[in-house]
Order: C-alpha cells, then sequence, then structure tokens
C-alpha cells in the first residue's frame, strides 16, 4: 500500500530537482529515469486511452529533458503499433533529449502531427520553467490547446507546459485532462487543478531517493486514511464511541451547529451535545433529534460548564457562534476549564484574531486542533489573505508553533501542519465543498476522529480527506450546480466503507479530475 508505508511527497521544483539529483549521485544515470518516465508516461496512457490509440498520437516535444520524456513516449508507443508524430515545438539540446529523439526517429513516422490525432502529449515545458511561454513555445502551447478544443484529449508531461511547478501560477498554459507527474506530486498541480486535470503520480525509480528528508509534506490517500482509522469494536457502545460537545450557534446561526452534529454522528460519535444560544435549541432539536442540546453556560453558571466539561471527550468549538458580545469570554472560559481535546473553528479563531500567542497559553498541553480558511488563518496571523495564499504550504506550520495546536488550513488543497513541522497535504475534494456550511461538517469529522483516534494531526488529515473524498463521490458525473451538503452527508458512510484499490504499478498516487469544465472535455476512461 504505497500510501500506508511510502506516502508520496509533495514538492516544489527544486526539491524535485534535488530527488533526481541525489539519485543521480547514487549512481543512477539521468537517462535511465528519463527512460523509465516516458515508458511509464507511454503506458498509463495506453491504459487510459485505449478506445483513442487508433486515431494516432501527436507528441509535442520541447528542448530539455521534458521533451527528451516526450520523445521517450513516442519511441515506446510507436514500438507497440501506435501511429506517432512528433511536433518540434524546438529542438532537443541536453544531450539526454538529443539521444532520446535519435531512438525514436528511427521508429516514428517523421512527418508532422496532421492536427487529426485523438491523443495529443504535451512534453512541451517541464518543472523548471518559470514566467510565461514566448515565441516557438507559446505556439505550441495554443496549438495544443486548439487540439483538445477540438476534441483531442491531452496528456501533460510532470506538469502542463507553462504551469509553475512549485506556485501554481497559470497565465498561459496547456490544459490538460490528464497530467502524468513523475517521482513526487508537484504543489503548482494541487494548486492549479483546472489545468491538470487528473493527475497520476508515476514510479520513476527514484527509489529511497523520492523520500528526500527535506520537509516535503507527505499526501494523503485512501490507504493511509484506512492504515489509520481507529476501528469501532464489536462490543462498542455510545460511551466508547466517545461524547463530542459542539458549542456555538448564536441566535440565527443553528444551522452551523446542526451540520457540525450531523457530521458527527455520521462519522461514529457515540453521543453528541450542541451547546448553543437558547434562541437556537429548538431548531437544533427538531433538525437533530439524535443529539443532546443545551443553551450556553451564563457567566454566573458554573455548574452547566462544569457538566459539560466533565461530560465530553471531546469539544468542538466555534461552528455558528457568532462575535456578538461574549463570545471571545465564553471560548476562554471553555477552554481554561476543559483541558481535554478541541477542536476550533470560525468564530472561535476570530476571537483571537491579531493574538495567537494568547490562544497558544490556553492550548498548550492538550491535543488541539484549528481549522481556519485562508482569511481566518490570516486573521489570526495577523497578516494578509493574500500572504496566506502565496505561502499556503508554510504559514500553517507558523501558526502551529504559536498556537501548540495542528493547523488544517482548508483550500485548494489543504495543508495539515503540526507544530513539530510536520505537514500532510489532501487534496481529495471539488468545488462544492465551496459553500457555506461545508466547514461546520469538516469540524464534525475532525472532532469524532480528535476524540476516538487522539493525535491531532492524523485525525486533522484523515477529516481533511474524507471531507473531500465524499465530495468526490456527491460530484461524480454531476455538476456544481444541483448539489448541497445534505447530499456531502449522505456520501459520508460511502467513505467509511470504501476500501482502497489495490496499488496498480507504476502508478503511486491518482487524484481525479474535478470542477464543472471537465464536464465538457474528452473522456480519459
Amino acid at each position: 500500500m504505497p500510501f500506508a508505508d511510502t506516502p508520496v511527497a509533495v514538492t516544489t521544483a527544486a526539491q524535485a530537482a534535488a530527488r533526481d539529483a541525489s539519485a543521480t549521485a547514487d549512481g543512477i544515470p539521468p537517462r535511465a529515469l528519463m527512460r523509465q518516465a516516458g515508458a511509464a508516461a507511454a503506458a498509463e496512457i495506453a491504459h487510459r486511452f485505449a478506445h483513442r490509440l487508433g486515431r494516432g498520437v501527436a507528441v509535442y516535444a520541447g528542448a530539455g529533458n521534458n521533451g527528451g520524456d516526450a520523445w521517450v513516449v513516442a519511441r515506446t508507443l510507436a514500438a507497440s503499433g501506435v501511429r506517432v508524430r512528433v511536433h518540434e515545438v524546438e529542438g532537443a539540446r541536453s544531450p539526454d533529449a538529443i539521444a532520446e529523439r535519435a531512438a525514436a526517429l528511427a521508429v516514428i513516422d517523421a512527418a508532422p502531427p496532421h492536427g487529426g490525432e485523438e491523443i495529443v502529449v504535451d512534453g512541451i515545458l517541464g518543472t523548471g520553467a518559470h514566467g510565461a511561454p514566448r515565441g516557438a513555445i507559446a505556439d505550441g502551447v495554443r496549438r495544443v490547446n486548439a487540439l483538445r478544443a477540438n476534441g483531442a484529449a491531452v496528456v501533460a508531461l510532470d506538469v502542463p507546459s507553462g504551469l509553475d511547478a512549485t506556485t501554481g501560477a497559470a497565465a498561459d498554459t496547456v490544459h490538460a485532462d490528464v497530467t502524468l507527474t513523475f517521482g513526487t506530486v508537484k504543489r503548482g498541480l494541487l494548486v492549479a487543478r483546472s489545468r491538470a486535470g487528473a493527475i497520476v503520480v508515476l514510479d520513476i525509480g527514484l527509489g529511497a531517493h523520492a523520500a528526500l528528508d527535506d520537509g516535503a509534506p507527505a499526501l494523503v490517500g485512501a490507504a493511509w486514511v484506512a492504515h489509520r482509522l481507529p476501528p469501532i469494536a464489536a462490543e462498542a457502545h455510545k460511551g466508547t464511541r466517545k461524547k463530542i460537545g459542539i458549542v456555538g450557534g448564536a441566535s440565527g446561526m443553528a444551522g452551523a451547529t446542526v451540520m457540525a452534529a450531523r457530521a458527527a454522528l455520521a462519522s461514529g460519535a457515540g453521543l453528541v451535545q450542541v451547546v448553543a444560544h437558547a434562541d437556537s435549541i429548538r431548531a437544533v432539536q427538531a433538525a437533530v433529534p439524535q443529539a443532546l442540546a443545551a443553551p450556553w453556560p451564563g457567566a454566573d453558571d458554573g455548574d452547566a460548564l462544569r457538566a459539560l466539561v466533565a461530560w465530553a471527550d471531546a469539544l468542538l468549538i466555534g461552528p455558528g457562534l457568532g462575535r456578538g458580545e461574549g463570545a471571545h469570554a465564553l471560548v476562554e472560559r471553555l477552554l481554561a476549564t476543559f483541558r481535554g481535546p478541541v477542536v476550533l473553528d470560525a468564530d472561535a479563531l476570530n476571537a483571537f484574531s491579531g493574538d495567537a500567542a494568547a490562544l497558544g497559553a490556553l492550548l498548550h498541553g492538550r491535543p488541539s486542533m484549528l481549522t481556519p480558511h485562508a482569511t481566518e488563518c490570516a486573521r489570526l496571523a495577523g497578516v494578509t489573505t493574500d500572504h496566506v495564499l502565496a505561502h499556503r504550504f508554510e504559514i500553517g506550520a507558523d501558526v502551529a508553533r504559536v498556537t501548540h495546536a495542528v493547523v488544517l488550513l482548508k483550500g485548494v488543497p489543504t495543508i495539515v501542519s503540526n507544530s513539530n513541522g510536520a505537514r500532510f497535504v489532501s487534496a481529495s475534494g471539488t468545488p462544492m465543498l465551496g459553500t457555506g456550511g461545508s466547514g461546520d461538517i469538516l469540524g464534525g469529522i475532525a472532532a469524532t476522529l480528535l476524540a476516538q483516534h487522539g493525535d491531532a494531526a492524523s485525525a486533522a488529515a484523515m477529516a481533511a480527506w474524507v471531507h473531500g473524498r465524499a465530495a468526490e463521490i456527491v460530484s461524480a458525473g454531476r455538476a456544481t450546480r444541483g448539489t448541497s451538503l445534505d447530499d456531502l452527508l449522505v456520501a459520508l458512510p460511502s467513505v467509511w466503507d470504501e476500501r482502497p484499490p489495490p496499488p496498480r504499478a507504476p502508478v503511486l498516487a491518482e487524484l481525479p479530475a474535478v470542477g464543472d469544465d471537465i464536464a465538457a472535455t474528452p473522456s480519459a476512461t
């Protein structure tokens, strides 16, 4: 199980290059890596597009090693009987690319593509490229996109040409239906999912060098989650399945706690109690009759506060809490009195805007998790939202160190950061999650897993992936419009029941294409 034992690394362009260099220094020739990459890519193209191979394959090759990969793809497919034609966007310049070009020309049709091919391979630019394409390269990118608009399926090698492998910047890029990336998954692919299409990580023979110890986060997947998900024993009862307290639901905002409670119950919690504003209690009990409900403890109601603290195995604080008078004081009282595991979201985080250190003093010494979106993270860290988005892979670790908590930074992708520097990336999910209430569902899942598992980092990574996977199940074959969070809750049992698919060498990881625009693109299966 690749994810369970050796997770795929999420790398910058420099980190990906360092892995190649490490393998080369250990005696693996760069050309051997190129040949493995090209052969693996050709095999995956044949697997995914067997029904399209009869119309031929057009390969667009650049000057560097990405072009060399493309020549290997061309030679490998041609050797298996596929009609392949290559357009040289620029002449090969690296020694390995020159050698692979010569080997390919011995077996392929030397004529340029005629435009009727149903598969187009983008090998123009690789991970080392920066800035917008110019000249012949820009023309090559336009040609590839034009062929896609006419119905061809586009397969990008490593990254779509023009896409920044580190940042995801995508001003003028190839729009791929599938991206076959080598050894690791590049950060930029996860940021610019709409340009990458389906993402397949292929083993190219890096071996132990793929796991270079340079701080690259690990990609969370189905096997990784299944390996860590705590089982529910046959003799389990509502007490052993843990009791989750959800504090929020200001007047007019009961829905947030309702969604969180439903998610906690759908994630295996034994008991759920919603602690909400008195005005929200009736709505909560009508919407979630399985949950207990109680009003917020007043400033002088120590008995109610102590009762909640004595009852709960974990608290989720923040869904629909609001920013009214007393919200900050309520969060402080809860954190000072309850010393067990906590998940803080939404207005529980906003209560500490610009004062992460004060929150850290309250959280220190217990399993805790923060689940901000980019703007909430910015408020907590005292920076701009743009700064968070530009440093999404690093900012969570900074906040985690100050708050002594695991930070689950929601977004595309979601980054989980521990205070010790460990990071995980969840790239599951679809645009249906971009609606109010989605984070409340995530909070209910996260609080349940935190109570049952105990390790905040693992619980956060599992929750993020499960949340996103449920969205993928809902969105499969459907437009984003017309789906709702009710569908997401209904899909949760399917995620818990799902078993990881068996490994399929040389595939290390697969991510589906997401977004409504894929409905208008050619099928990749």
